[in-house]
Parts: C-alpha cells; structure tokens; sequence
C-alpha cells in the first residue's frame, strides 16, 4: 500500500477554482494509477476523475465534472493534481486521493486511500 496525504481544499465561491494535491509515498508511485473520489453527507462516495500510471495519457471523468476538472501527475514529485474550475455549490463534499494498479471507476478497487480534503463551494 501507498501512503497518501492530500491538500489543497477550502472554501470557495461558486465560479471559482481550487487545485488539490495528493502526494504519494512509495517511490514506484508512477507505477500506480491514481483517482480523485469524492463524498458529500449522507451519499455514497463518488467517482470524480481517474489517471493511468506512468505517462498519464489516458484520464477518465465523472460525467458531473467532465470539462470542469482535469487531473494530472508529476511523477518526479510524486504527486496527483485535481484542477477545479468553474466550482458549484453542488461539488461540496470531501475529495479523496486513491491509488491501485489501474484505472477504474469502482472505488473498491483501489487499495491505498488519503485522509480526504474537504472543499466547500459556496452560492
């Protein structure tokens, strides 16, 4: 398993934009695909964006966020970004880092979680 830290979140103005970072510990961390989860109160976590391993090429998006957020990886740096644009109120909830050896939308999937950021979007 790989430990993951994430920062970045915070409270927002609807319209307005946040970047998440998710910084990973193992040192074969380009090896992992990584994704961006995330969970409002009282509904189930939900898929945001996912980044294969290595060079990145291939993302996917929830269909709530797709054109909004883009997920990218610096494998130097061993860390995930979530860019979020044009925030709503409706994106509030606490975003989750996870790595797993590739990309899904299945949470369970995923072996190695962070203790969650929390963004706030306000109308």
């Amino acid at each position: 398993q790989v430990r993951l830290v994430e920062s970045g979140g915070g409270l927002v103005q609807a319209g307005g934009s946040l970047r998440l970072s998710c910084v990973a510990s193992a040192s074969t961390f380009g090896s992992y695909a990584m994704a961006w989860f995330r969970q409002a109160p009282g509904k189930e976590r939900e898929f945001v964006a996912a980044i294969m391993s290595w060079s990145g090429r291939g993302t996917s998006y929830g269909d709530s966020v797709k054109g909004r957020f883009t997920i990218s990886r610096d494998n130097a740096q061993n860390t995930v970004y979530l860019q979020m644009n044009n925030l709503k109120p409706e994106d509030t909830a606490v975003y989750y880092c996870a790595a797993g050896p590739y990309t899904t939308r299945d949470s369970r999937e995923y072996d190695s979680w962070g203790q969650g950021t929390q963004v706030t979007v306000s109308s």
